[in-house]
């Protein structure tokens, strides 16, 4: 009050209001509510006003106390019920003349800011480790899996969006960055699935609706549309969608030993007459030849016999002969492992660690 004194700031009352939405939710028995600030004109009960992308007939005007008014003056904070839909905090509010109008600026509002995502995002470029890795030469990527999974999120309250995002930094972000299409509160639109469409994106809604029709819309677009009412399900539910971007890492699983006592000659190669030392050797299973404790050779096991018969495993203490088409260099004293492989699924963490690997290895400074 005292600077609007001394600066001789004034509104003008007797005109059209104008200002901004500082808050705006979905209210489950009034439908969307949106929390206003009059910076200039008088808001009145039955108004036309844009709100964004929003839009509608004011309905009923609440004060500070929860009170119903009939209007409000410059300055003044009030909560109005009569709009279509969530306008976003920040957004400039004003009031038209009719509900074409309206409708017809909340619609082009709409359609450029659709472009405007689109555009920003398509062009968007951060300083990340994925950033980073993508531009290490290809000749030095072994180990990097960089990915991006873009992200519609839409919640009841503004204010859920801050305790969503700050649930979110928990999760490591190195391999797989959240990319934000668009964050705010309502129920699920159309024009959300058509941004995910248009930028492969999943669409993540928090104490939210789906109405049927945009439901059989994103079936038919192939877009996926999450629901969630606990946050800590959905942070959940946004890890394993995180991990499912990931390169499934190969983990190898012992079978068993075995050590070469004699090699035999065996048409045009040779065969390892084995012992089999601990646990067992199966057919077709992975094997590697180690040499005096070094790795001598890696490949799958060919043939497996014993006493002349094809067998399709041998146990420990037991001989058989082991025979692999690409190896024949035998020797006396060999030790076999037999191994097989696994694709096991990473997590943010193990893949994070993986990452930063690769990355020092690729002469990165991190």
């Amino acid at each position: 009050m005292l600077v609007a004194e001394l600066q001789e700031l004034k509104a003008n009352p007797h005109r059209n209001a104008k200002g901004t939405v500082i808050e705006a939710c979905l209210d489950k028995a009034k439908g969307p509510l949106a929390t206003l600030v009059v910076q200039n004109g008088t808001l009145n009960k039955a108004d036309i006003i844009v709100c964004g992308e929003a839009y509608g007939k004011i309905r009923a005007l609440y004060d500070d106390c929860g009170k119903l008014v009939d209007k409000a003056g410059p300055s003044n904070a009030v909560q109005v019920i009569g709009l279509n839909n969530v306008p976003l905090a920040g957004d400039e509010f004003e009031v038209v003349d009719n509900l074409d109008v309206a409708r017809e600026r909340a619609n082009g509002r709409a359609e450029a800011l659709r472009i405007e995502r689109i555009s920003a995002k398509a062009g968007e470029g951060k300083v990340t480790l994925s950033a980073i890795a993508a531009s290490v030469s290809s000749a030095k990527q072994v180990g990097i899996d960089t990915h991006e999974l873009n992200v519609i999120l839409k919640v009841d309250f503004q204010g859920s969006i801050e305790a969503i995002r700050q649930a979110i930094q928990t999760l490591p972000q190195e391999n797989v960055s959240l990319r934000f299409l668009l964050q705010g509160p309502g129920d699920v639109s159309v024009n959300d699935v058509d941004l995910a469409v248009a930028l492969e994106g999943i669409i993540f809604g928090f104490n939210v609706r789906a109405p049927g029709s945009v439901k059989n819309y994103a079936k038919k677009k192939g877009v996926e549309i999450r629901m969630y009412k606990v946050i800590y399900d959905l942070i959940d539910d946004l890890r394993k969608a995180m991990e499912g971007l990931l390169e499934p890492a190969e983990e190898e699983v012992p079978i068993g030993s075995a050590k070469v006592r004699a090699v035999f000659s065996s048409g045009s190669g040779k065969v390892a007459g084995c012992m089999i030392t601990t646990r067992k050797v199966v057919q077709d299973c992975n094997v590697r030849v180690l040499r005096k404790g070094k790795e001598v050779y890696v490949c799958s096991l060919d043939s497996l016999r014993r006493v002349k018969e094809t067998v399709k495993e041998v146990g420990a203490g037991l001989e058989c002969g082991i025979g692999v088409d690409d190896f024949d260099e035998w020797e006396e004293g060999d030790i076999i492992e037999a191994f097989s492989t696994v694709n096991k699924t990473r997590t943010l963490e193990e893949a994070s660690v993986t990452l930063t690997v690769a990355l020092k290895d690729a002469g990165v400074q991190l």
